[in-house]
């Protein structure tokens, strides 16, 4: 077999899965309203109820809405984790296997059409940021780096959460994904600085996944040095895409033999 014939074999039905999972995303109307719903309530509350009770030395919109971006894609993507467990326990996986369908291009699907909806759901949330005094300072090129990390961990996340629904043995112990990557960034720097909080915290904030790409994002939106963070954050994706794709293969292969 050619390159060219292998990688189109893999492409072609990556592309079908994908049409096929954004299909049954425009069909699960209430997730999808959720997934979009969640993150702009979340930064009302944050901006309108505690903000002015909050000081961060800054408008607190514009502290607090890269945050609030994070926390969009951590939720969206952990949705992924119960549509690949719902088609494990479906059965549907067995057809598309005597379709001659490799597990890799239905995975890929998965996390393309949930990184794909997290874009829409990112850029819907920024835009309410705007309209609520939100007001970034971004160079061209800020912005396509800003865009460009954010990529990365929704893709890195959406094939994290593929493993977490392969792992699941039901939808439902695969929602609670959804409490974990919610979760992950409270102690982080998203809502607040980390030299407010108990010190026994600051290891754990200062050197988990969130707190590097929330601070790689609210430099660049506001055209502030950034320092180290952004390859910090590049480094936290590319260990988790690297150990998610990984995973993903062998609980695949064991799912299905």
């Amino acid at each position: 077999m050619s390159e060219a014939t292998g990688t189109a074999g893999l492409l072609t039905p990556a592309l079908t899965m994908t049409g096929r999972c954004i299909r049954l995303s425009r069909r699960d109307v209430d997730a999808v309203i959720t997934s979009m719903v969640l993150p702009v309530m979340l930064m009302l509350v944050f901006v309108y109820f505690f903000g002015g009770a909050i000081n961060t030395g800054t408008q607190y919109v514009d502290y607090v809405a890269p945050g609030i971006l994070v926390l969009c894609a951590a939720f969206g993507s952990s949705g992924t984790a119960v549509r690949v467990s719902e088609d494990m326990k479906g059965g549907i996986i067995d057809r598309f296997r005597s379709l001659d369908i490799s597990g890799t291009s239905i995975l890929a699907g998965h996390v393309v059409a949930s990184t794909l909806r997290n874009l829409f759901s990112t850029a819907l949330v920024l835009a309410v940021g705007v309209l609520i005094g939100f007001r970034p300072s971004a160079t061209p090129m800020g912005w396509l780096a800003a865009a460009g990390i954010l990529t990365v961990f929704l893709v890195a996340l959406s094939w994290l959460s593929a493993a977490v629904g392969l792992l699941a043995k039901t939808p439902e112990a695969a929602a609670g994904f959804t409490f974990f990557m919610m979760f992950l960034p409270y102690p982080s720097s998203a809502f607040v600085p980390i030299d407010t909080m108990p010190t026994w915290l600051h290891g754990f904030a200062d050197h988990q996944p969130v707190t590097p790409l929330i601070e790689s994002l609210r430099g660049l939106l506001h055209a502030q040095p950034v320092g180290s963070a952004p390859w910090q954050a590049l480094a936290w994706c590319g260990g988790i895409l690297a150990v998610a794709v990984g995973m993903s293969g062998v609980l695949f292969k064991a799912r299905t033999s």
